[in-house]
């Protein structure tokens, strides 16, 4: 089943906005978790287990600047909504993770 394009535009946007990278494979890995759960292979708990590991990563990867328990929460639960696919994400700014940009280099 292809997606709508405006579809696949807005998932486009909220991975980014939640903080993932490589948003081709981050889509389907998402779809991958929801046909696989929905097929009845893939329990919640399975599913919690890879939320887990990608916030994971995104808090090691987060400046330590922002590092904190709220940070961690505010990661979590985006990506509850982005799993859930029901609700708006919101912004990545609001995550702060672009406040270290003096030690990140200019593209």
């Amino acid at each position: 089943m292809i997606k709508p394009l405006d579809e696949q535009k807005k998932l486009h946007f909220d991975l980014t906005n939640v903080g993932l990278r490589a948003q081709a494979t981050a889509v389907g890995l998402l779809q991958l978790c929801r046909e696989l759960q929905a097929a009845g292979i893939l329990e919640q708990a399975a599913i919690e287990r890879i939320k887990d590991a990608i916030a994971d990563d995104i808090e090691v990867s987060s400046p330590r600047s922002v590092a904190s328990p709220e940070h961690r929460r505010d990661i979590r639960a985006r990506m509850d909504r982005l799993f859930s696919g029901e609700q708006k994400v919101g912004r990545i700014s609001a995550l702060d993770l672009e406040s270290d940009t003096a030690a990140k280099p200019a593209h």
